[in-house]
């Protein structure tokens, strides 16, 4: 008769995965800083390494498309993902971003943006469709322009 591993070892292991699971899940959480005494803030190049990305970027990235409901946002990845955002002046159009951000460094290359949209089909079902191709570079632009305030308003204090 062949060795089969029994019950036993099939439970071990699962037990061993989840156990090892809820250790690492335990590890991700965001340290922010108390604002209240500005002695103790720490200075932006060490914020900007405690979550992977550049801080400005991220900041800029979050207040830029603050209008569009957000879905996920990975700090130590540089990932954001809105869900779909619909303008109530157009109902039959909607839009929904990524936002990649690719360096801890403040610089143009260090951001990518898609952008996707849908339209509204005569049967009620969404269907993709092309945008403008300046709306990516345009929602990067406001994003770079946004870090590069909070980054000099950051510096004057």
């Amino acid at each position: 008769m062949p060795f089969v591993r029994g019950n036993r070892m099939r439970g071990a292991i699962f037990a061993a995965t989840a156990v090892s699971l809820v250790a690492v899940a335990g590890c991700g959480s965001l340290h922010v800083p108390f604002t209240g005494n500005s002695n103790k803030v720490r200075p932006a190049a060490d914020n900007a390494a405690a979550i992977g990305v550049n801080g400005y970027l991220w900041r800029a990235s979050l207040d830029t498309l603050s209008f569009m409901p957000l879905q996920s946002a990975d700090p130590y990845g540089g990932v954001i993902v809105t869900d779909w955002y619909t303008n109530p002046e157009k109902p039959d159009e909607r839009f929904k971003c990524t936002v990649y951000i690719l360096d801890s460094r403040l610089r143009a290359d260090g951001l990518n943006v898609a952008v996707f949209k849908q339209n509204k089909g005569a049967d009620g079902n969404w269907i993709d469709a092309p945008h403008a191709s300046q709306t990516e570079t345009d929602i990067e632009n406001s994003i770079l322009t946004r870090a590069r305030q909070l980054r000099l308003s950051n510096i004057k204090g």
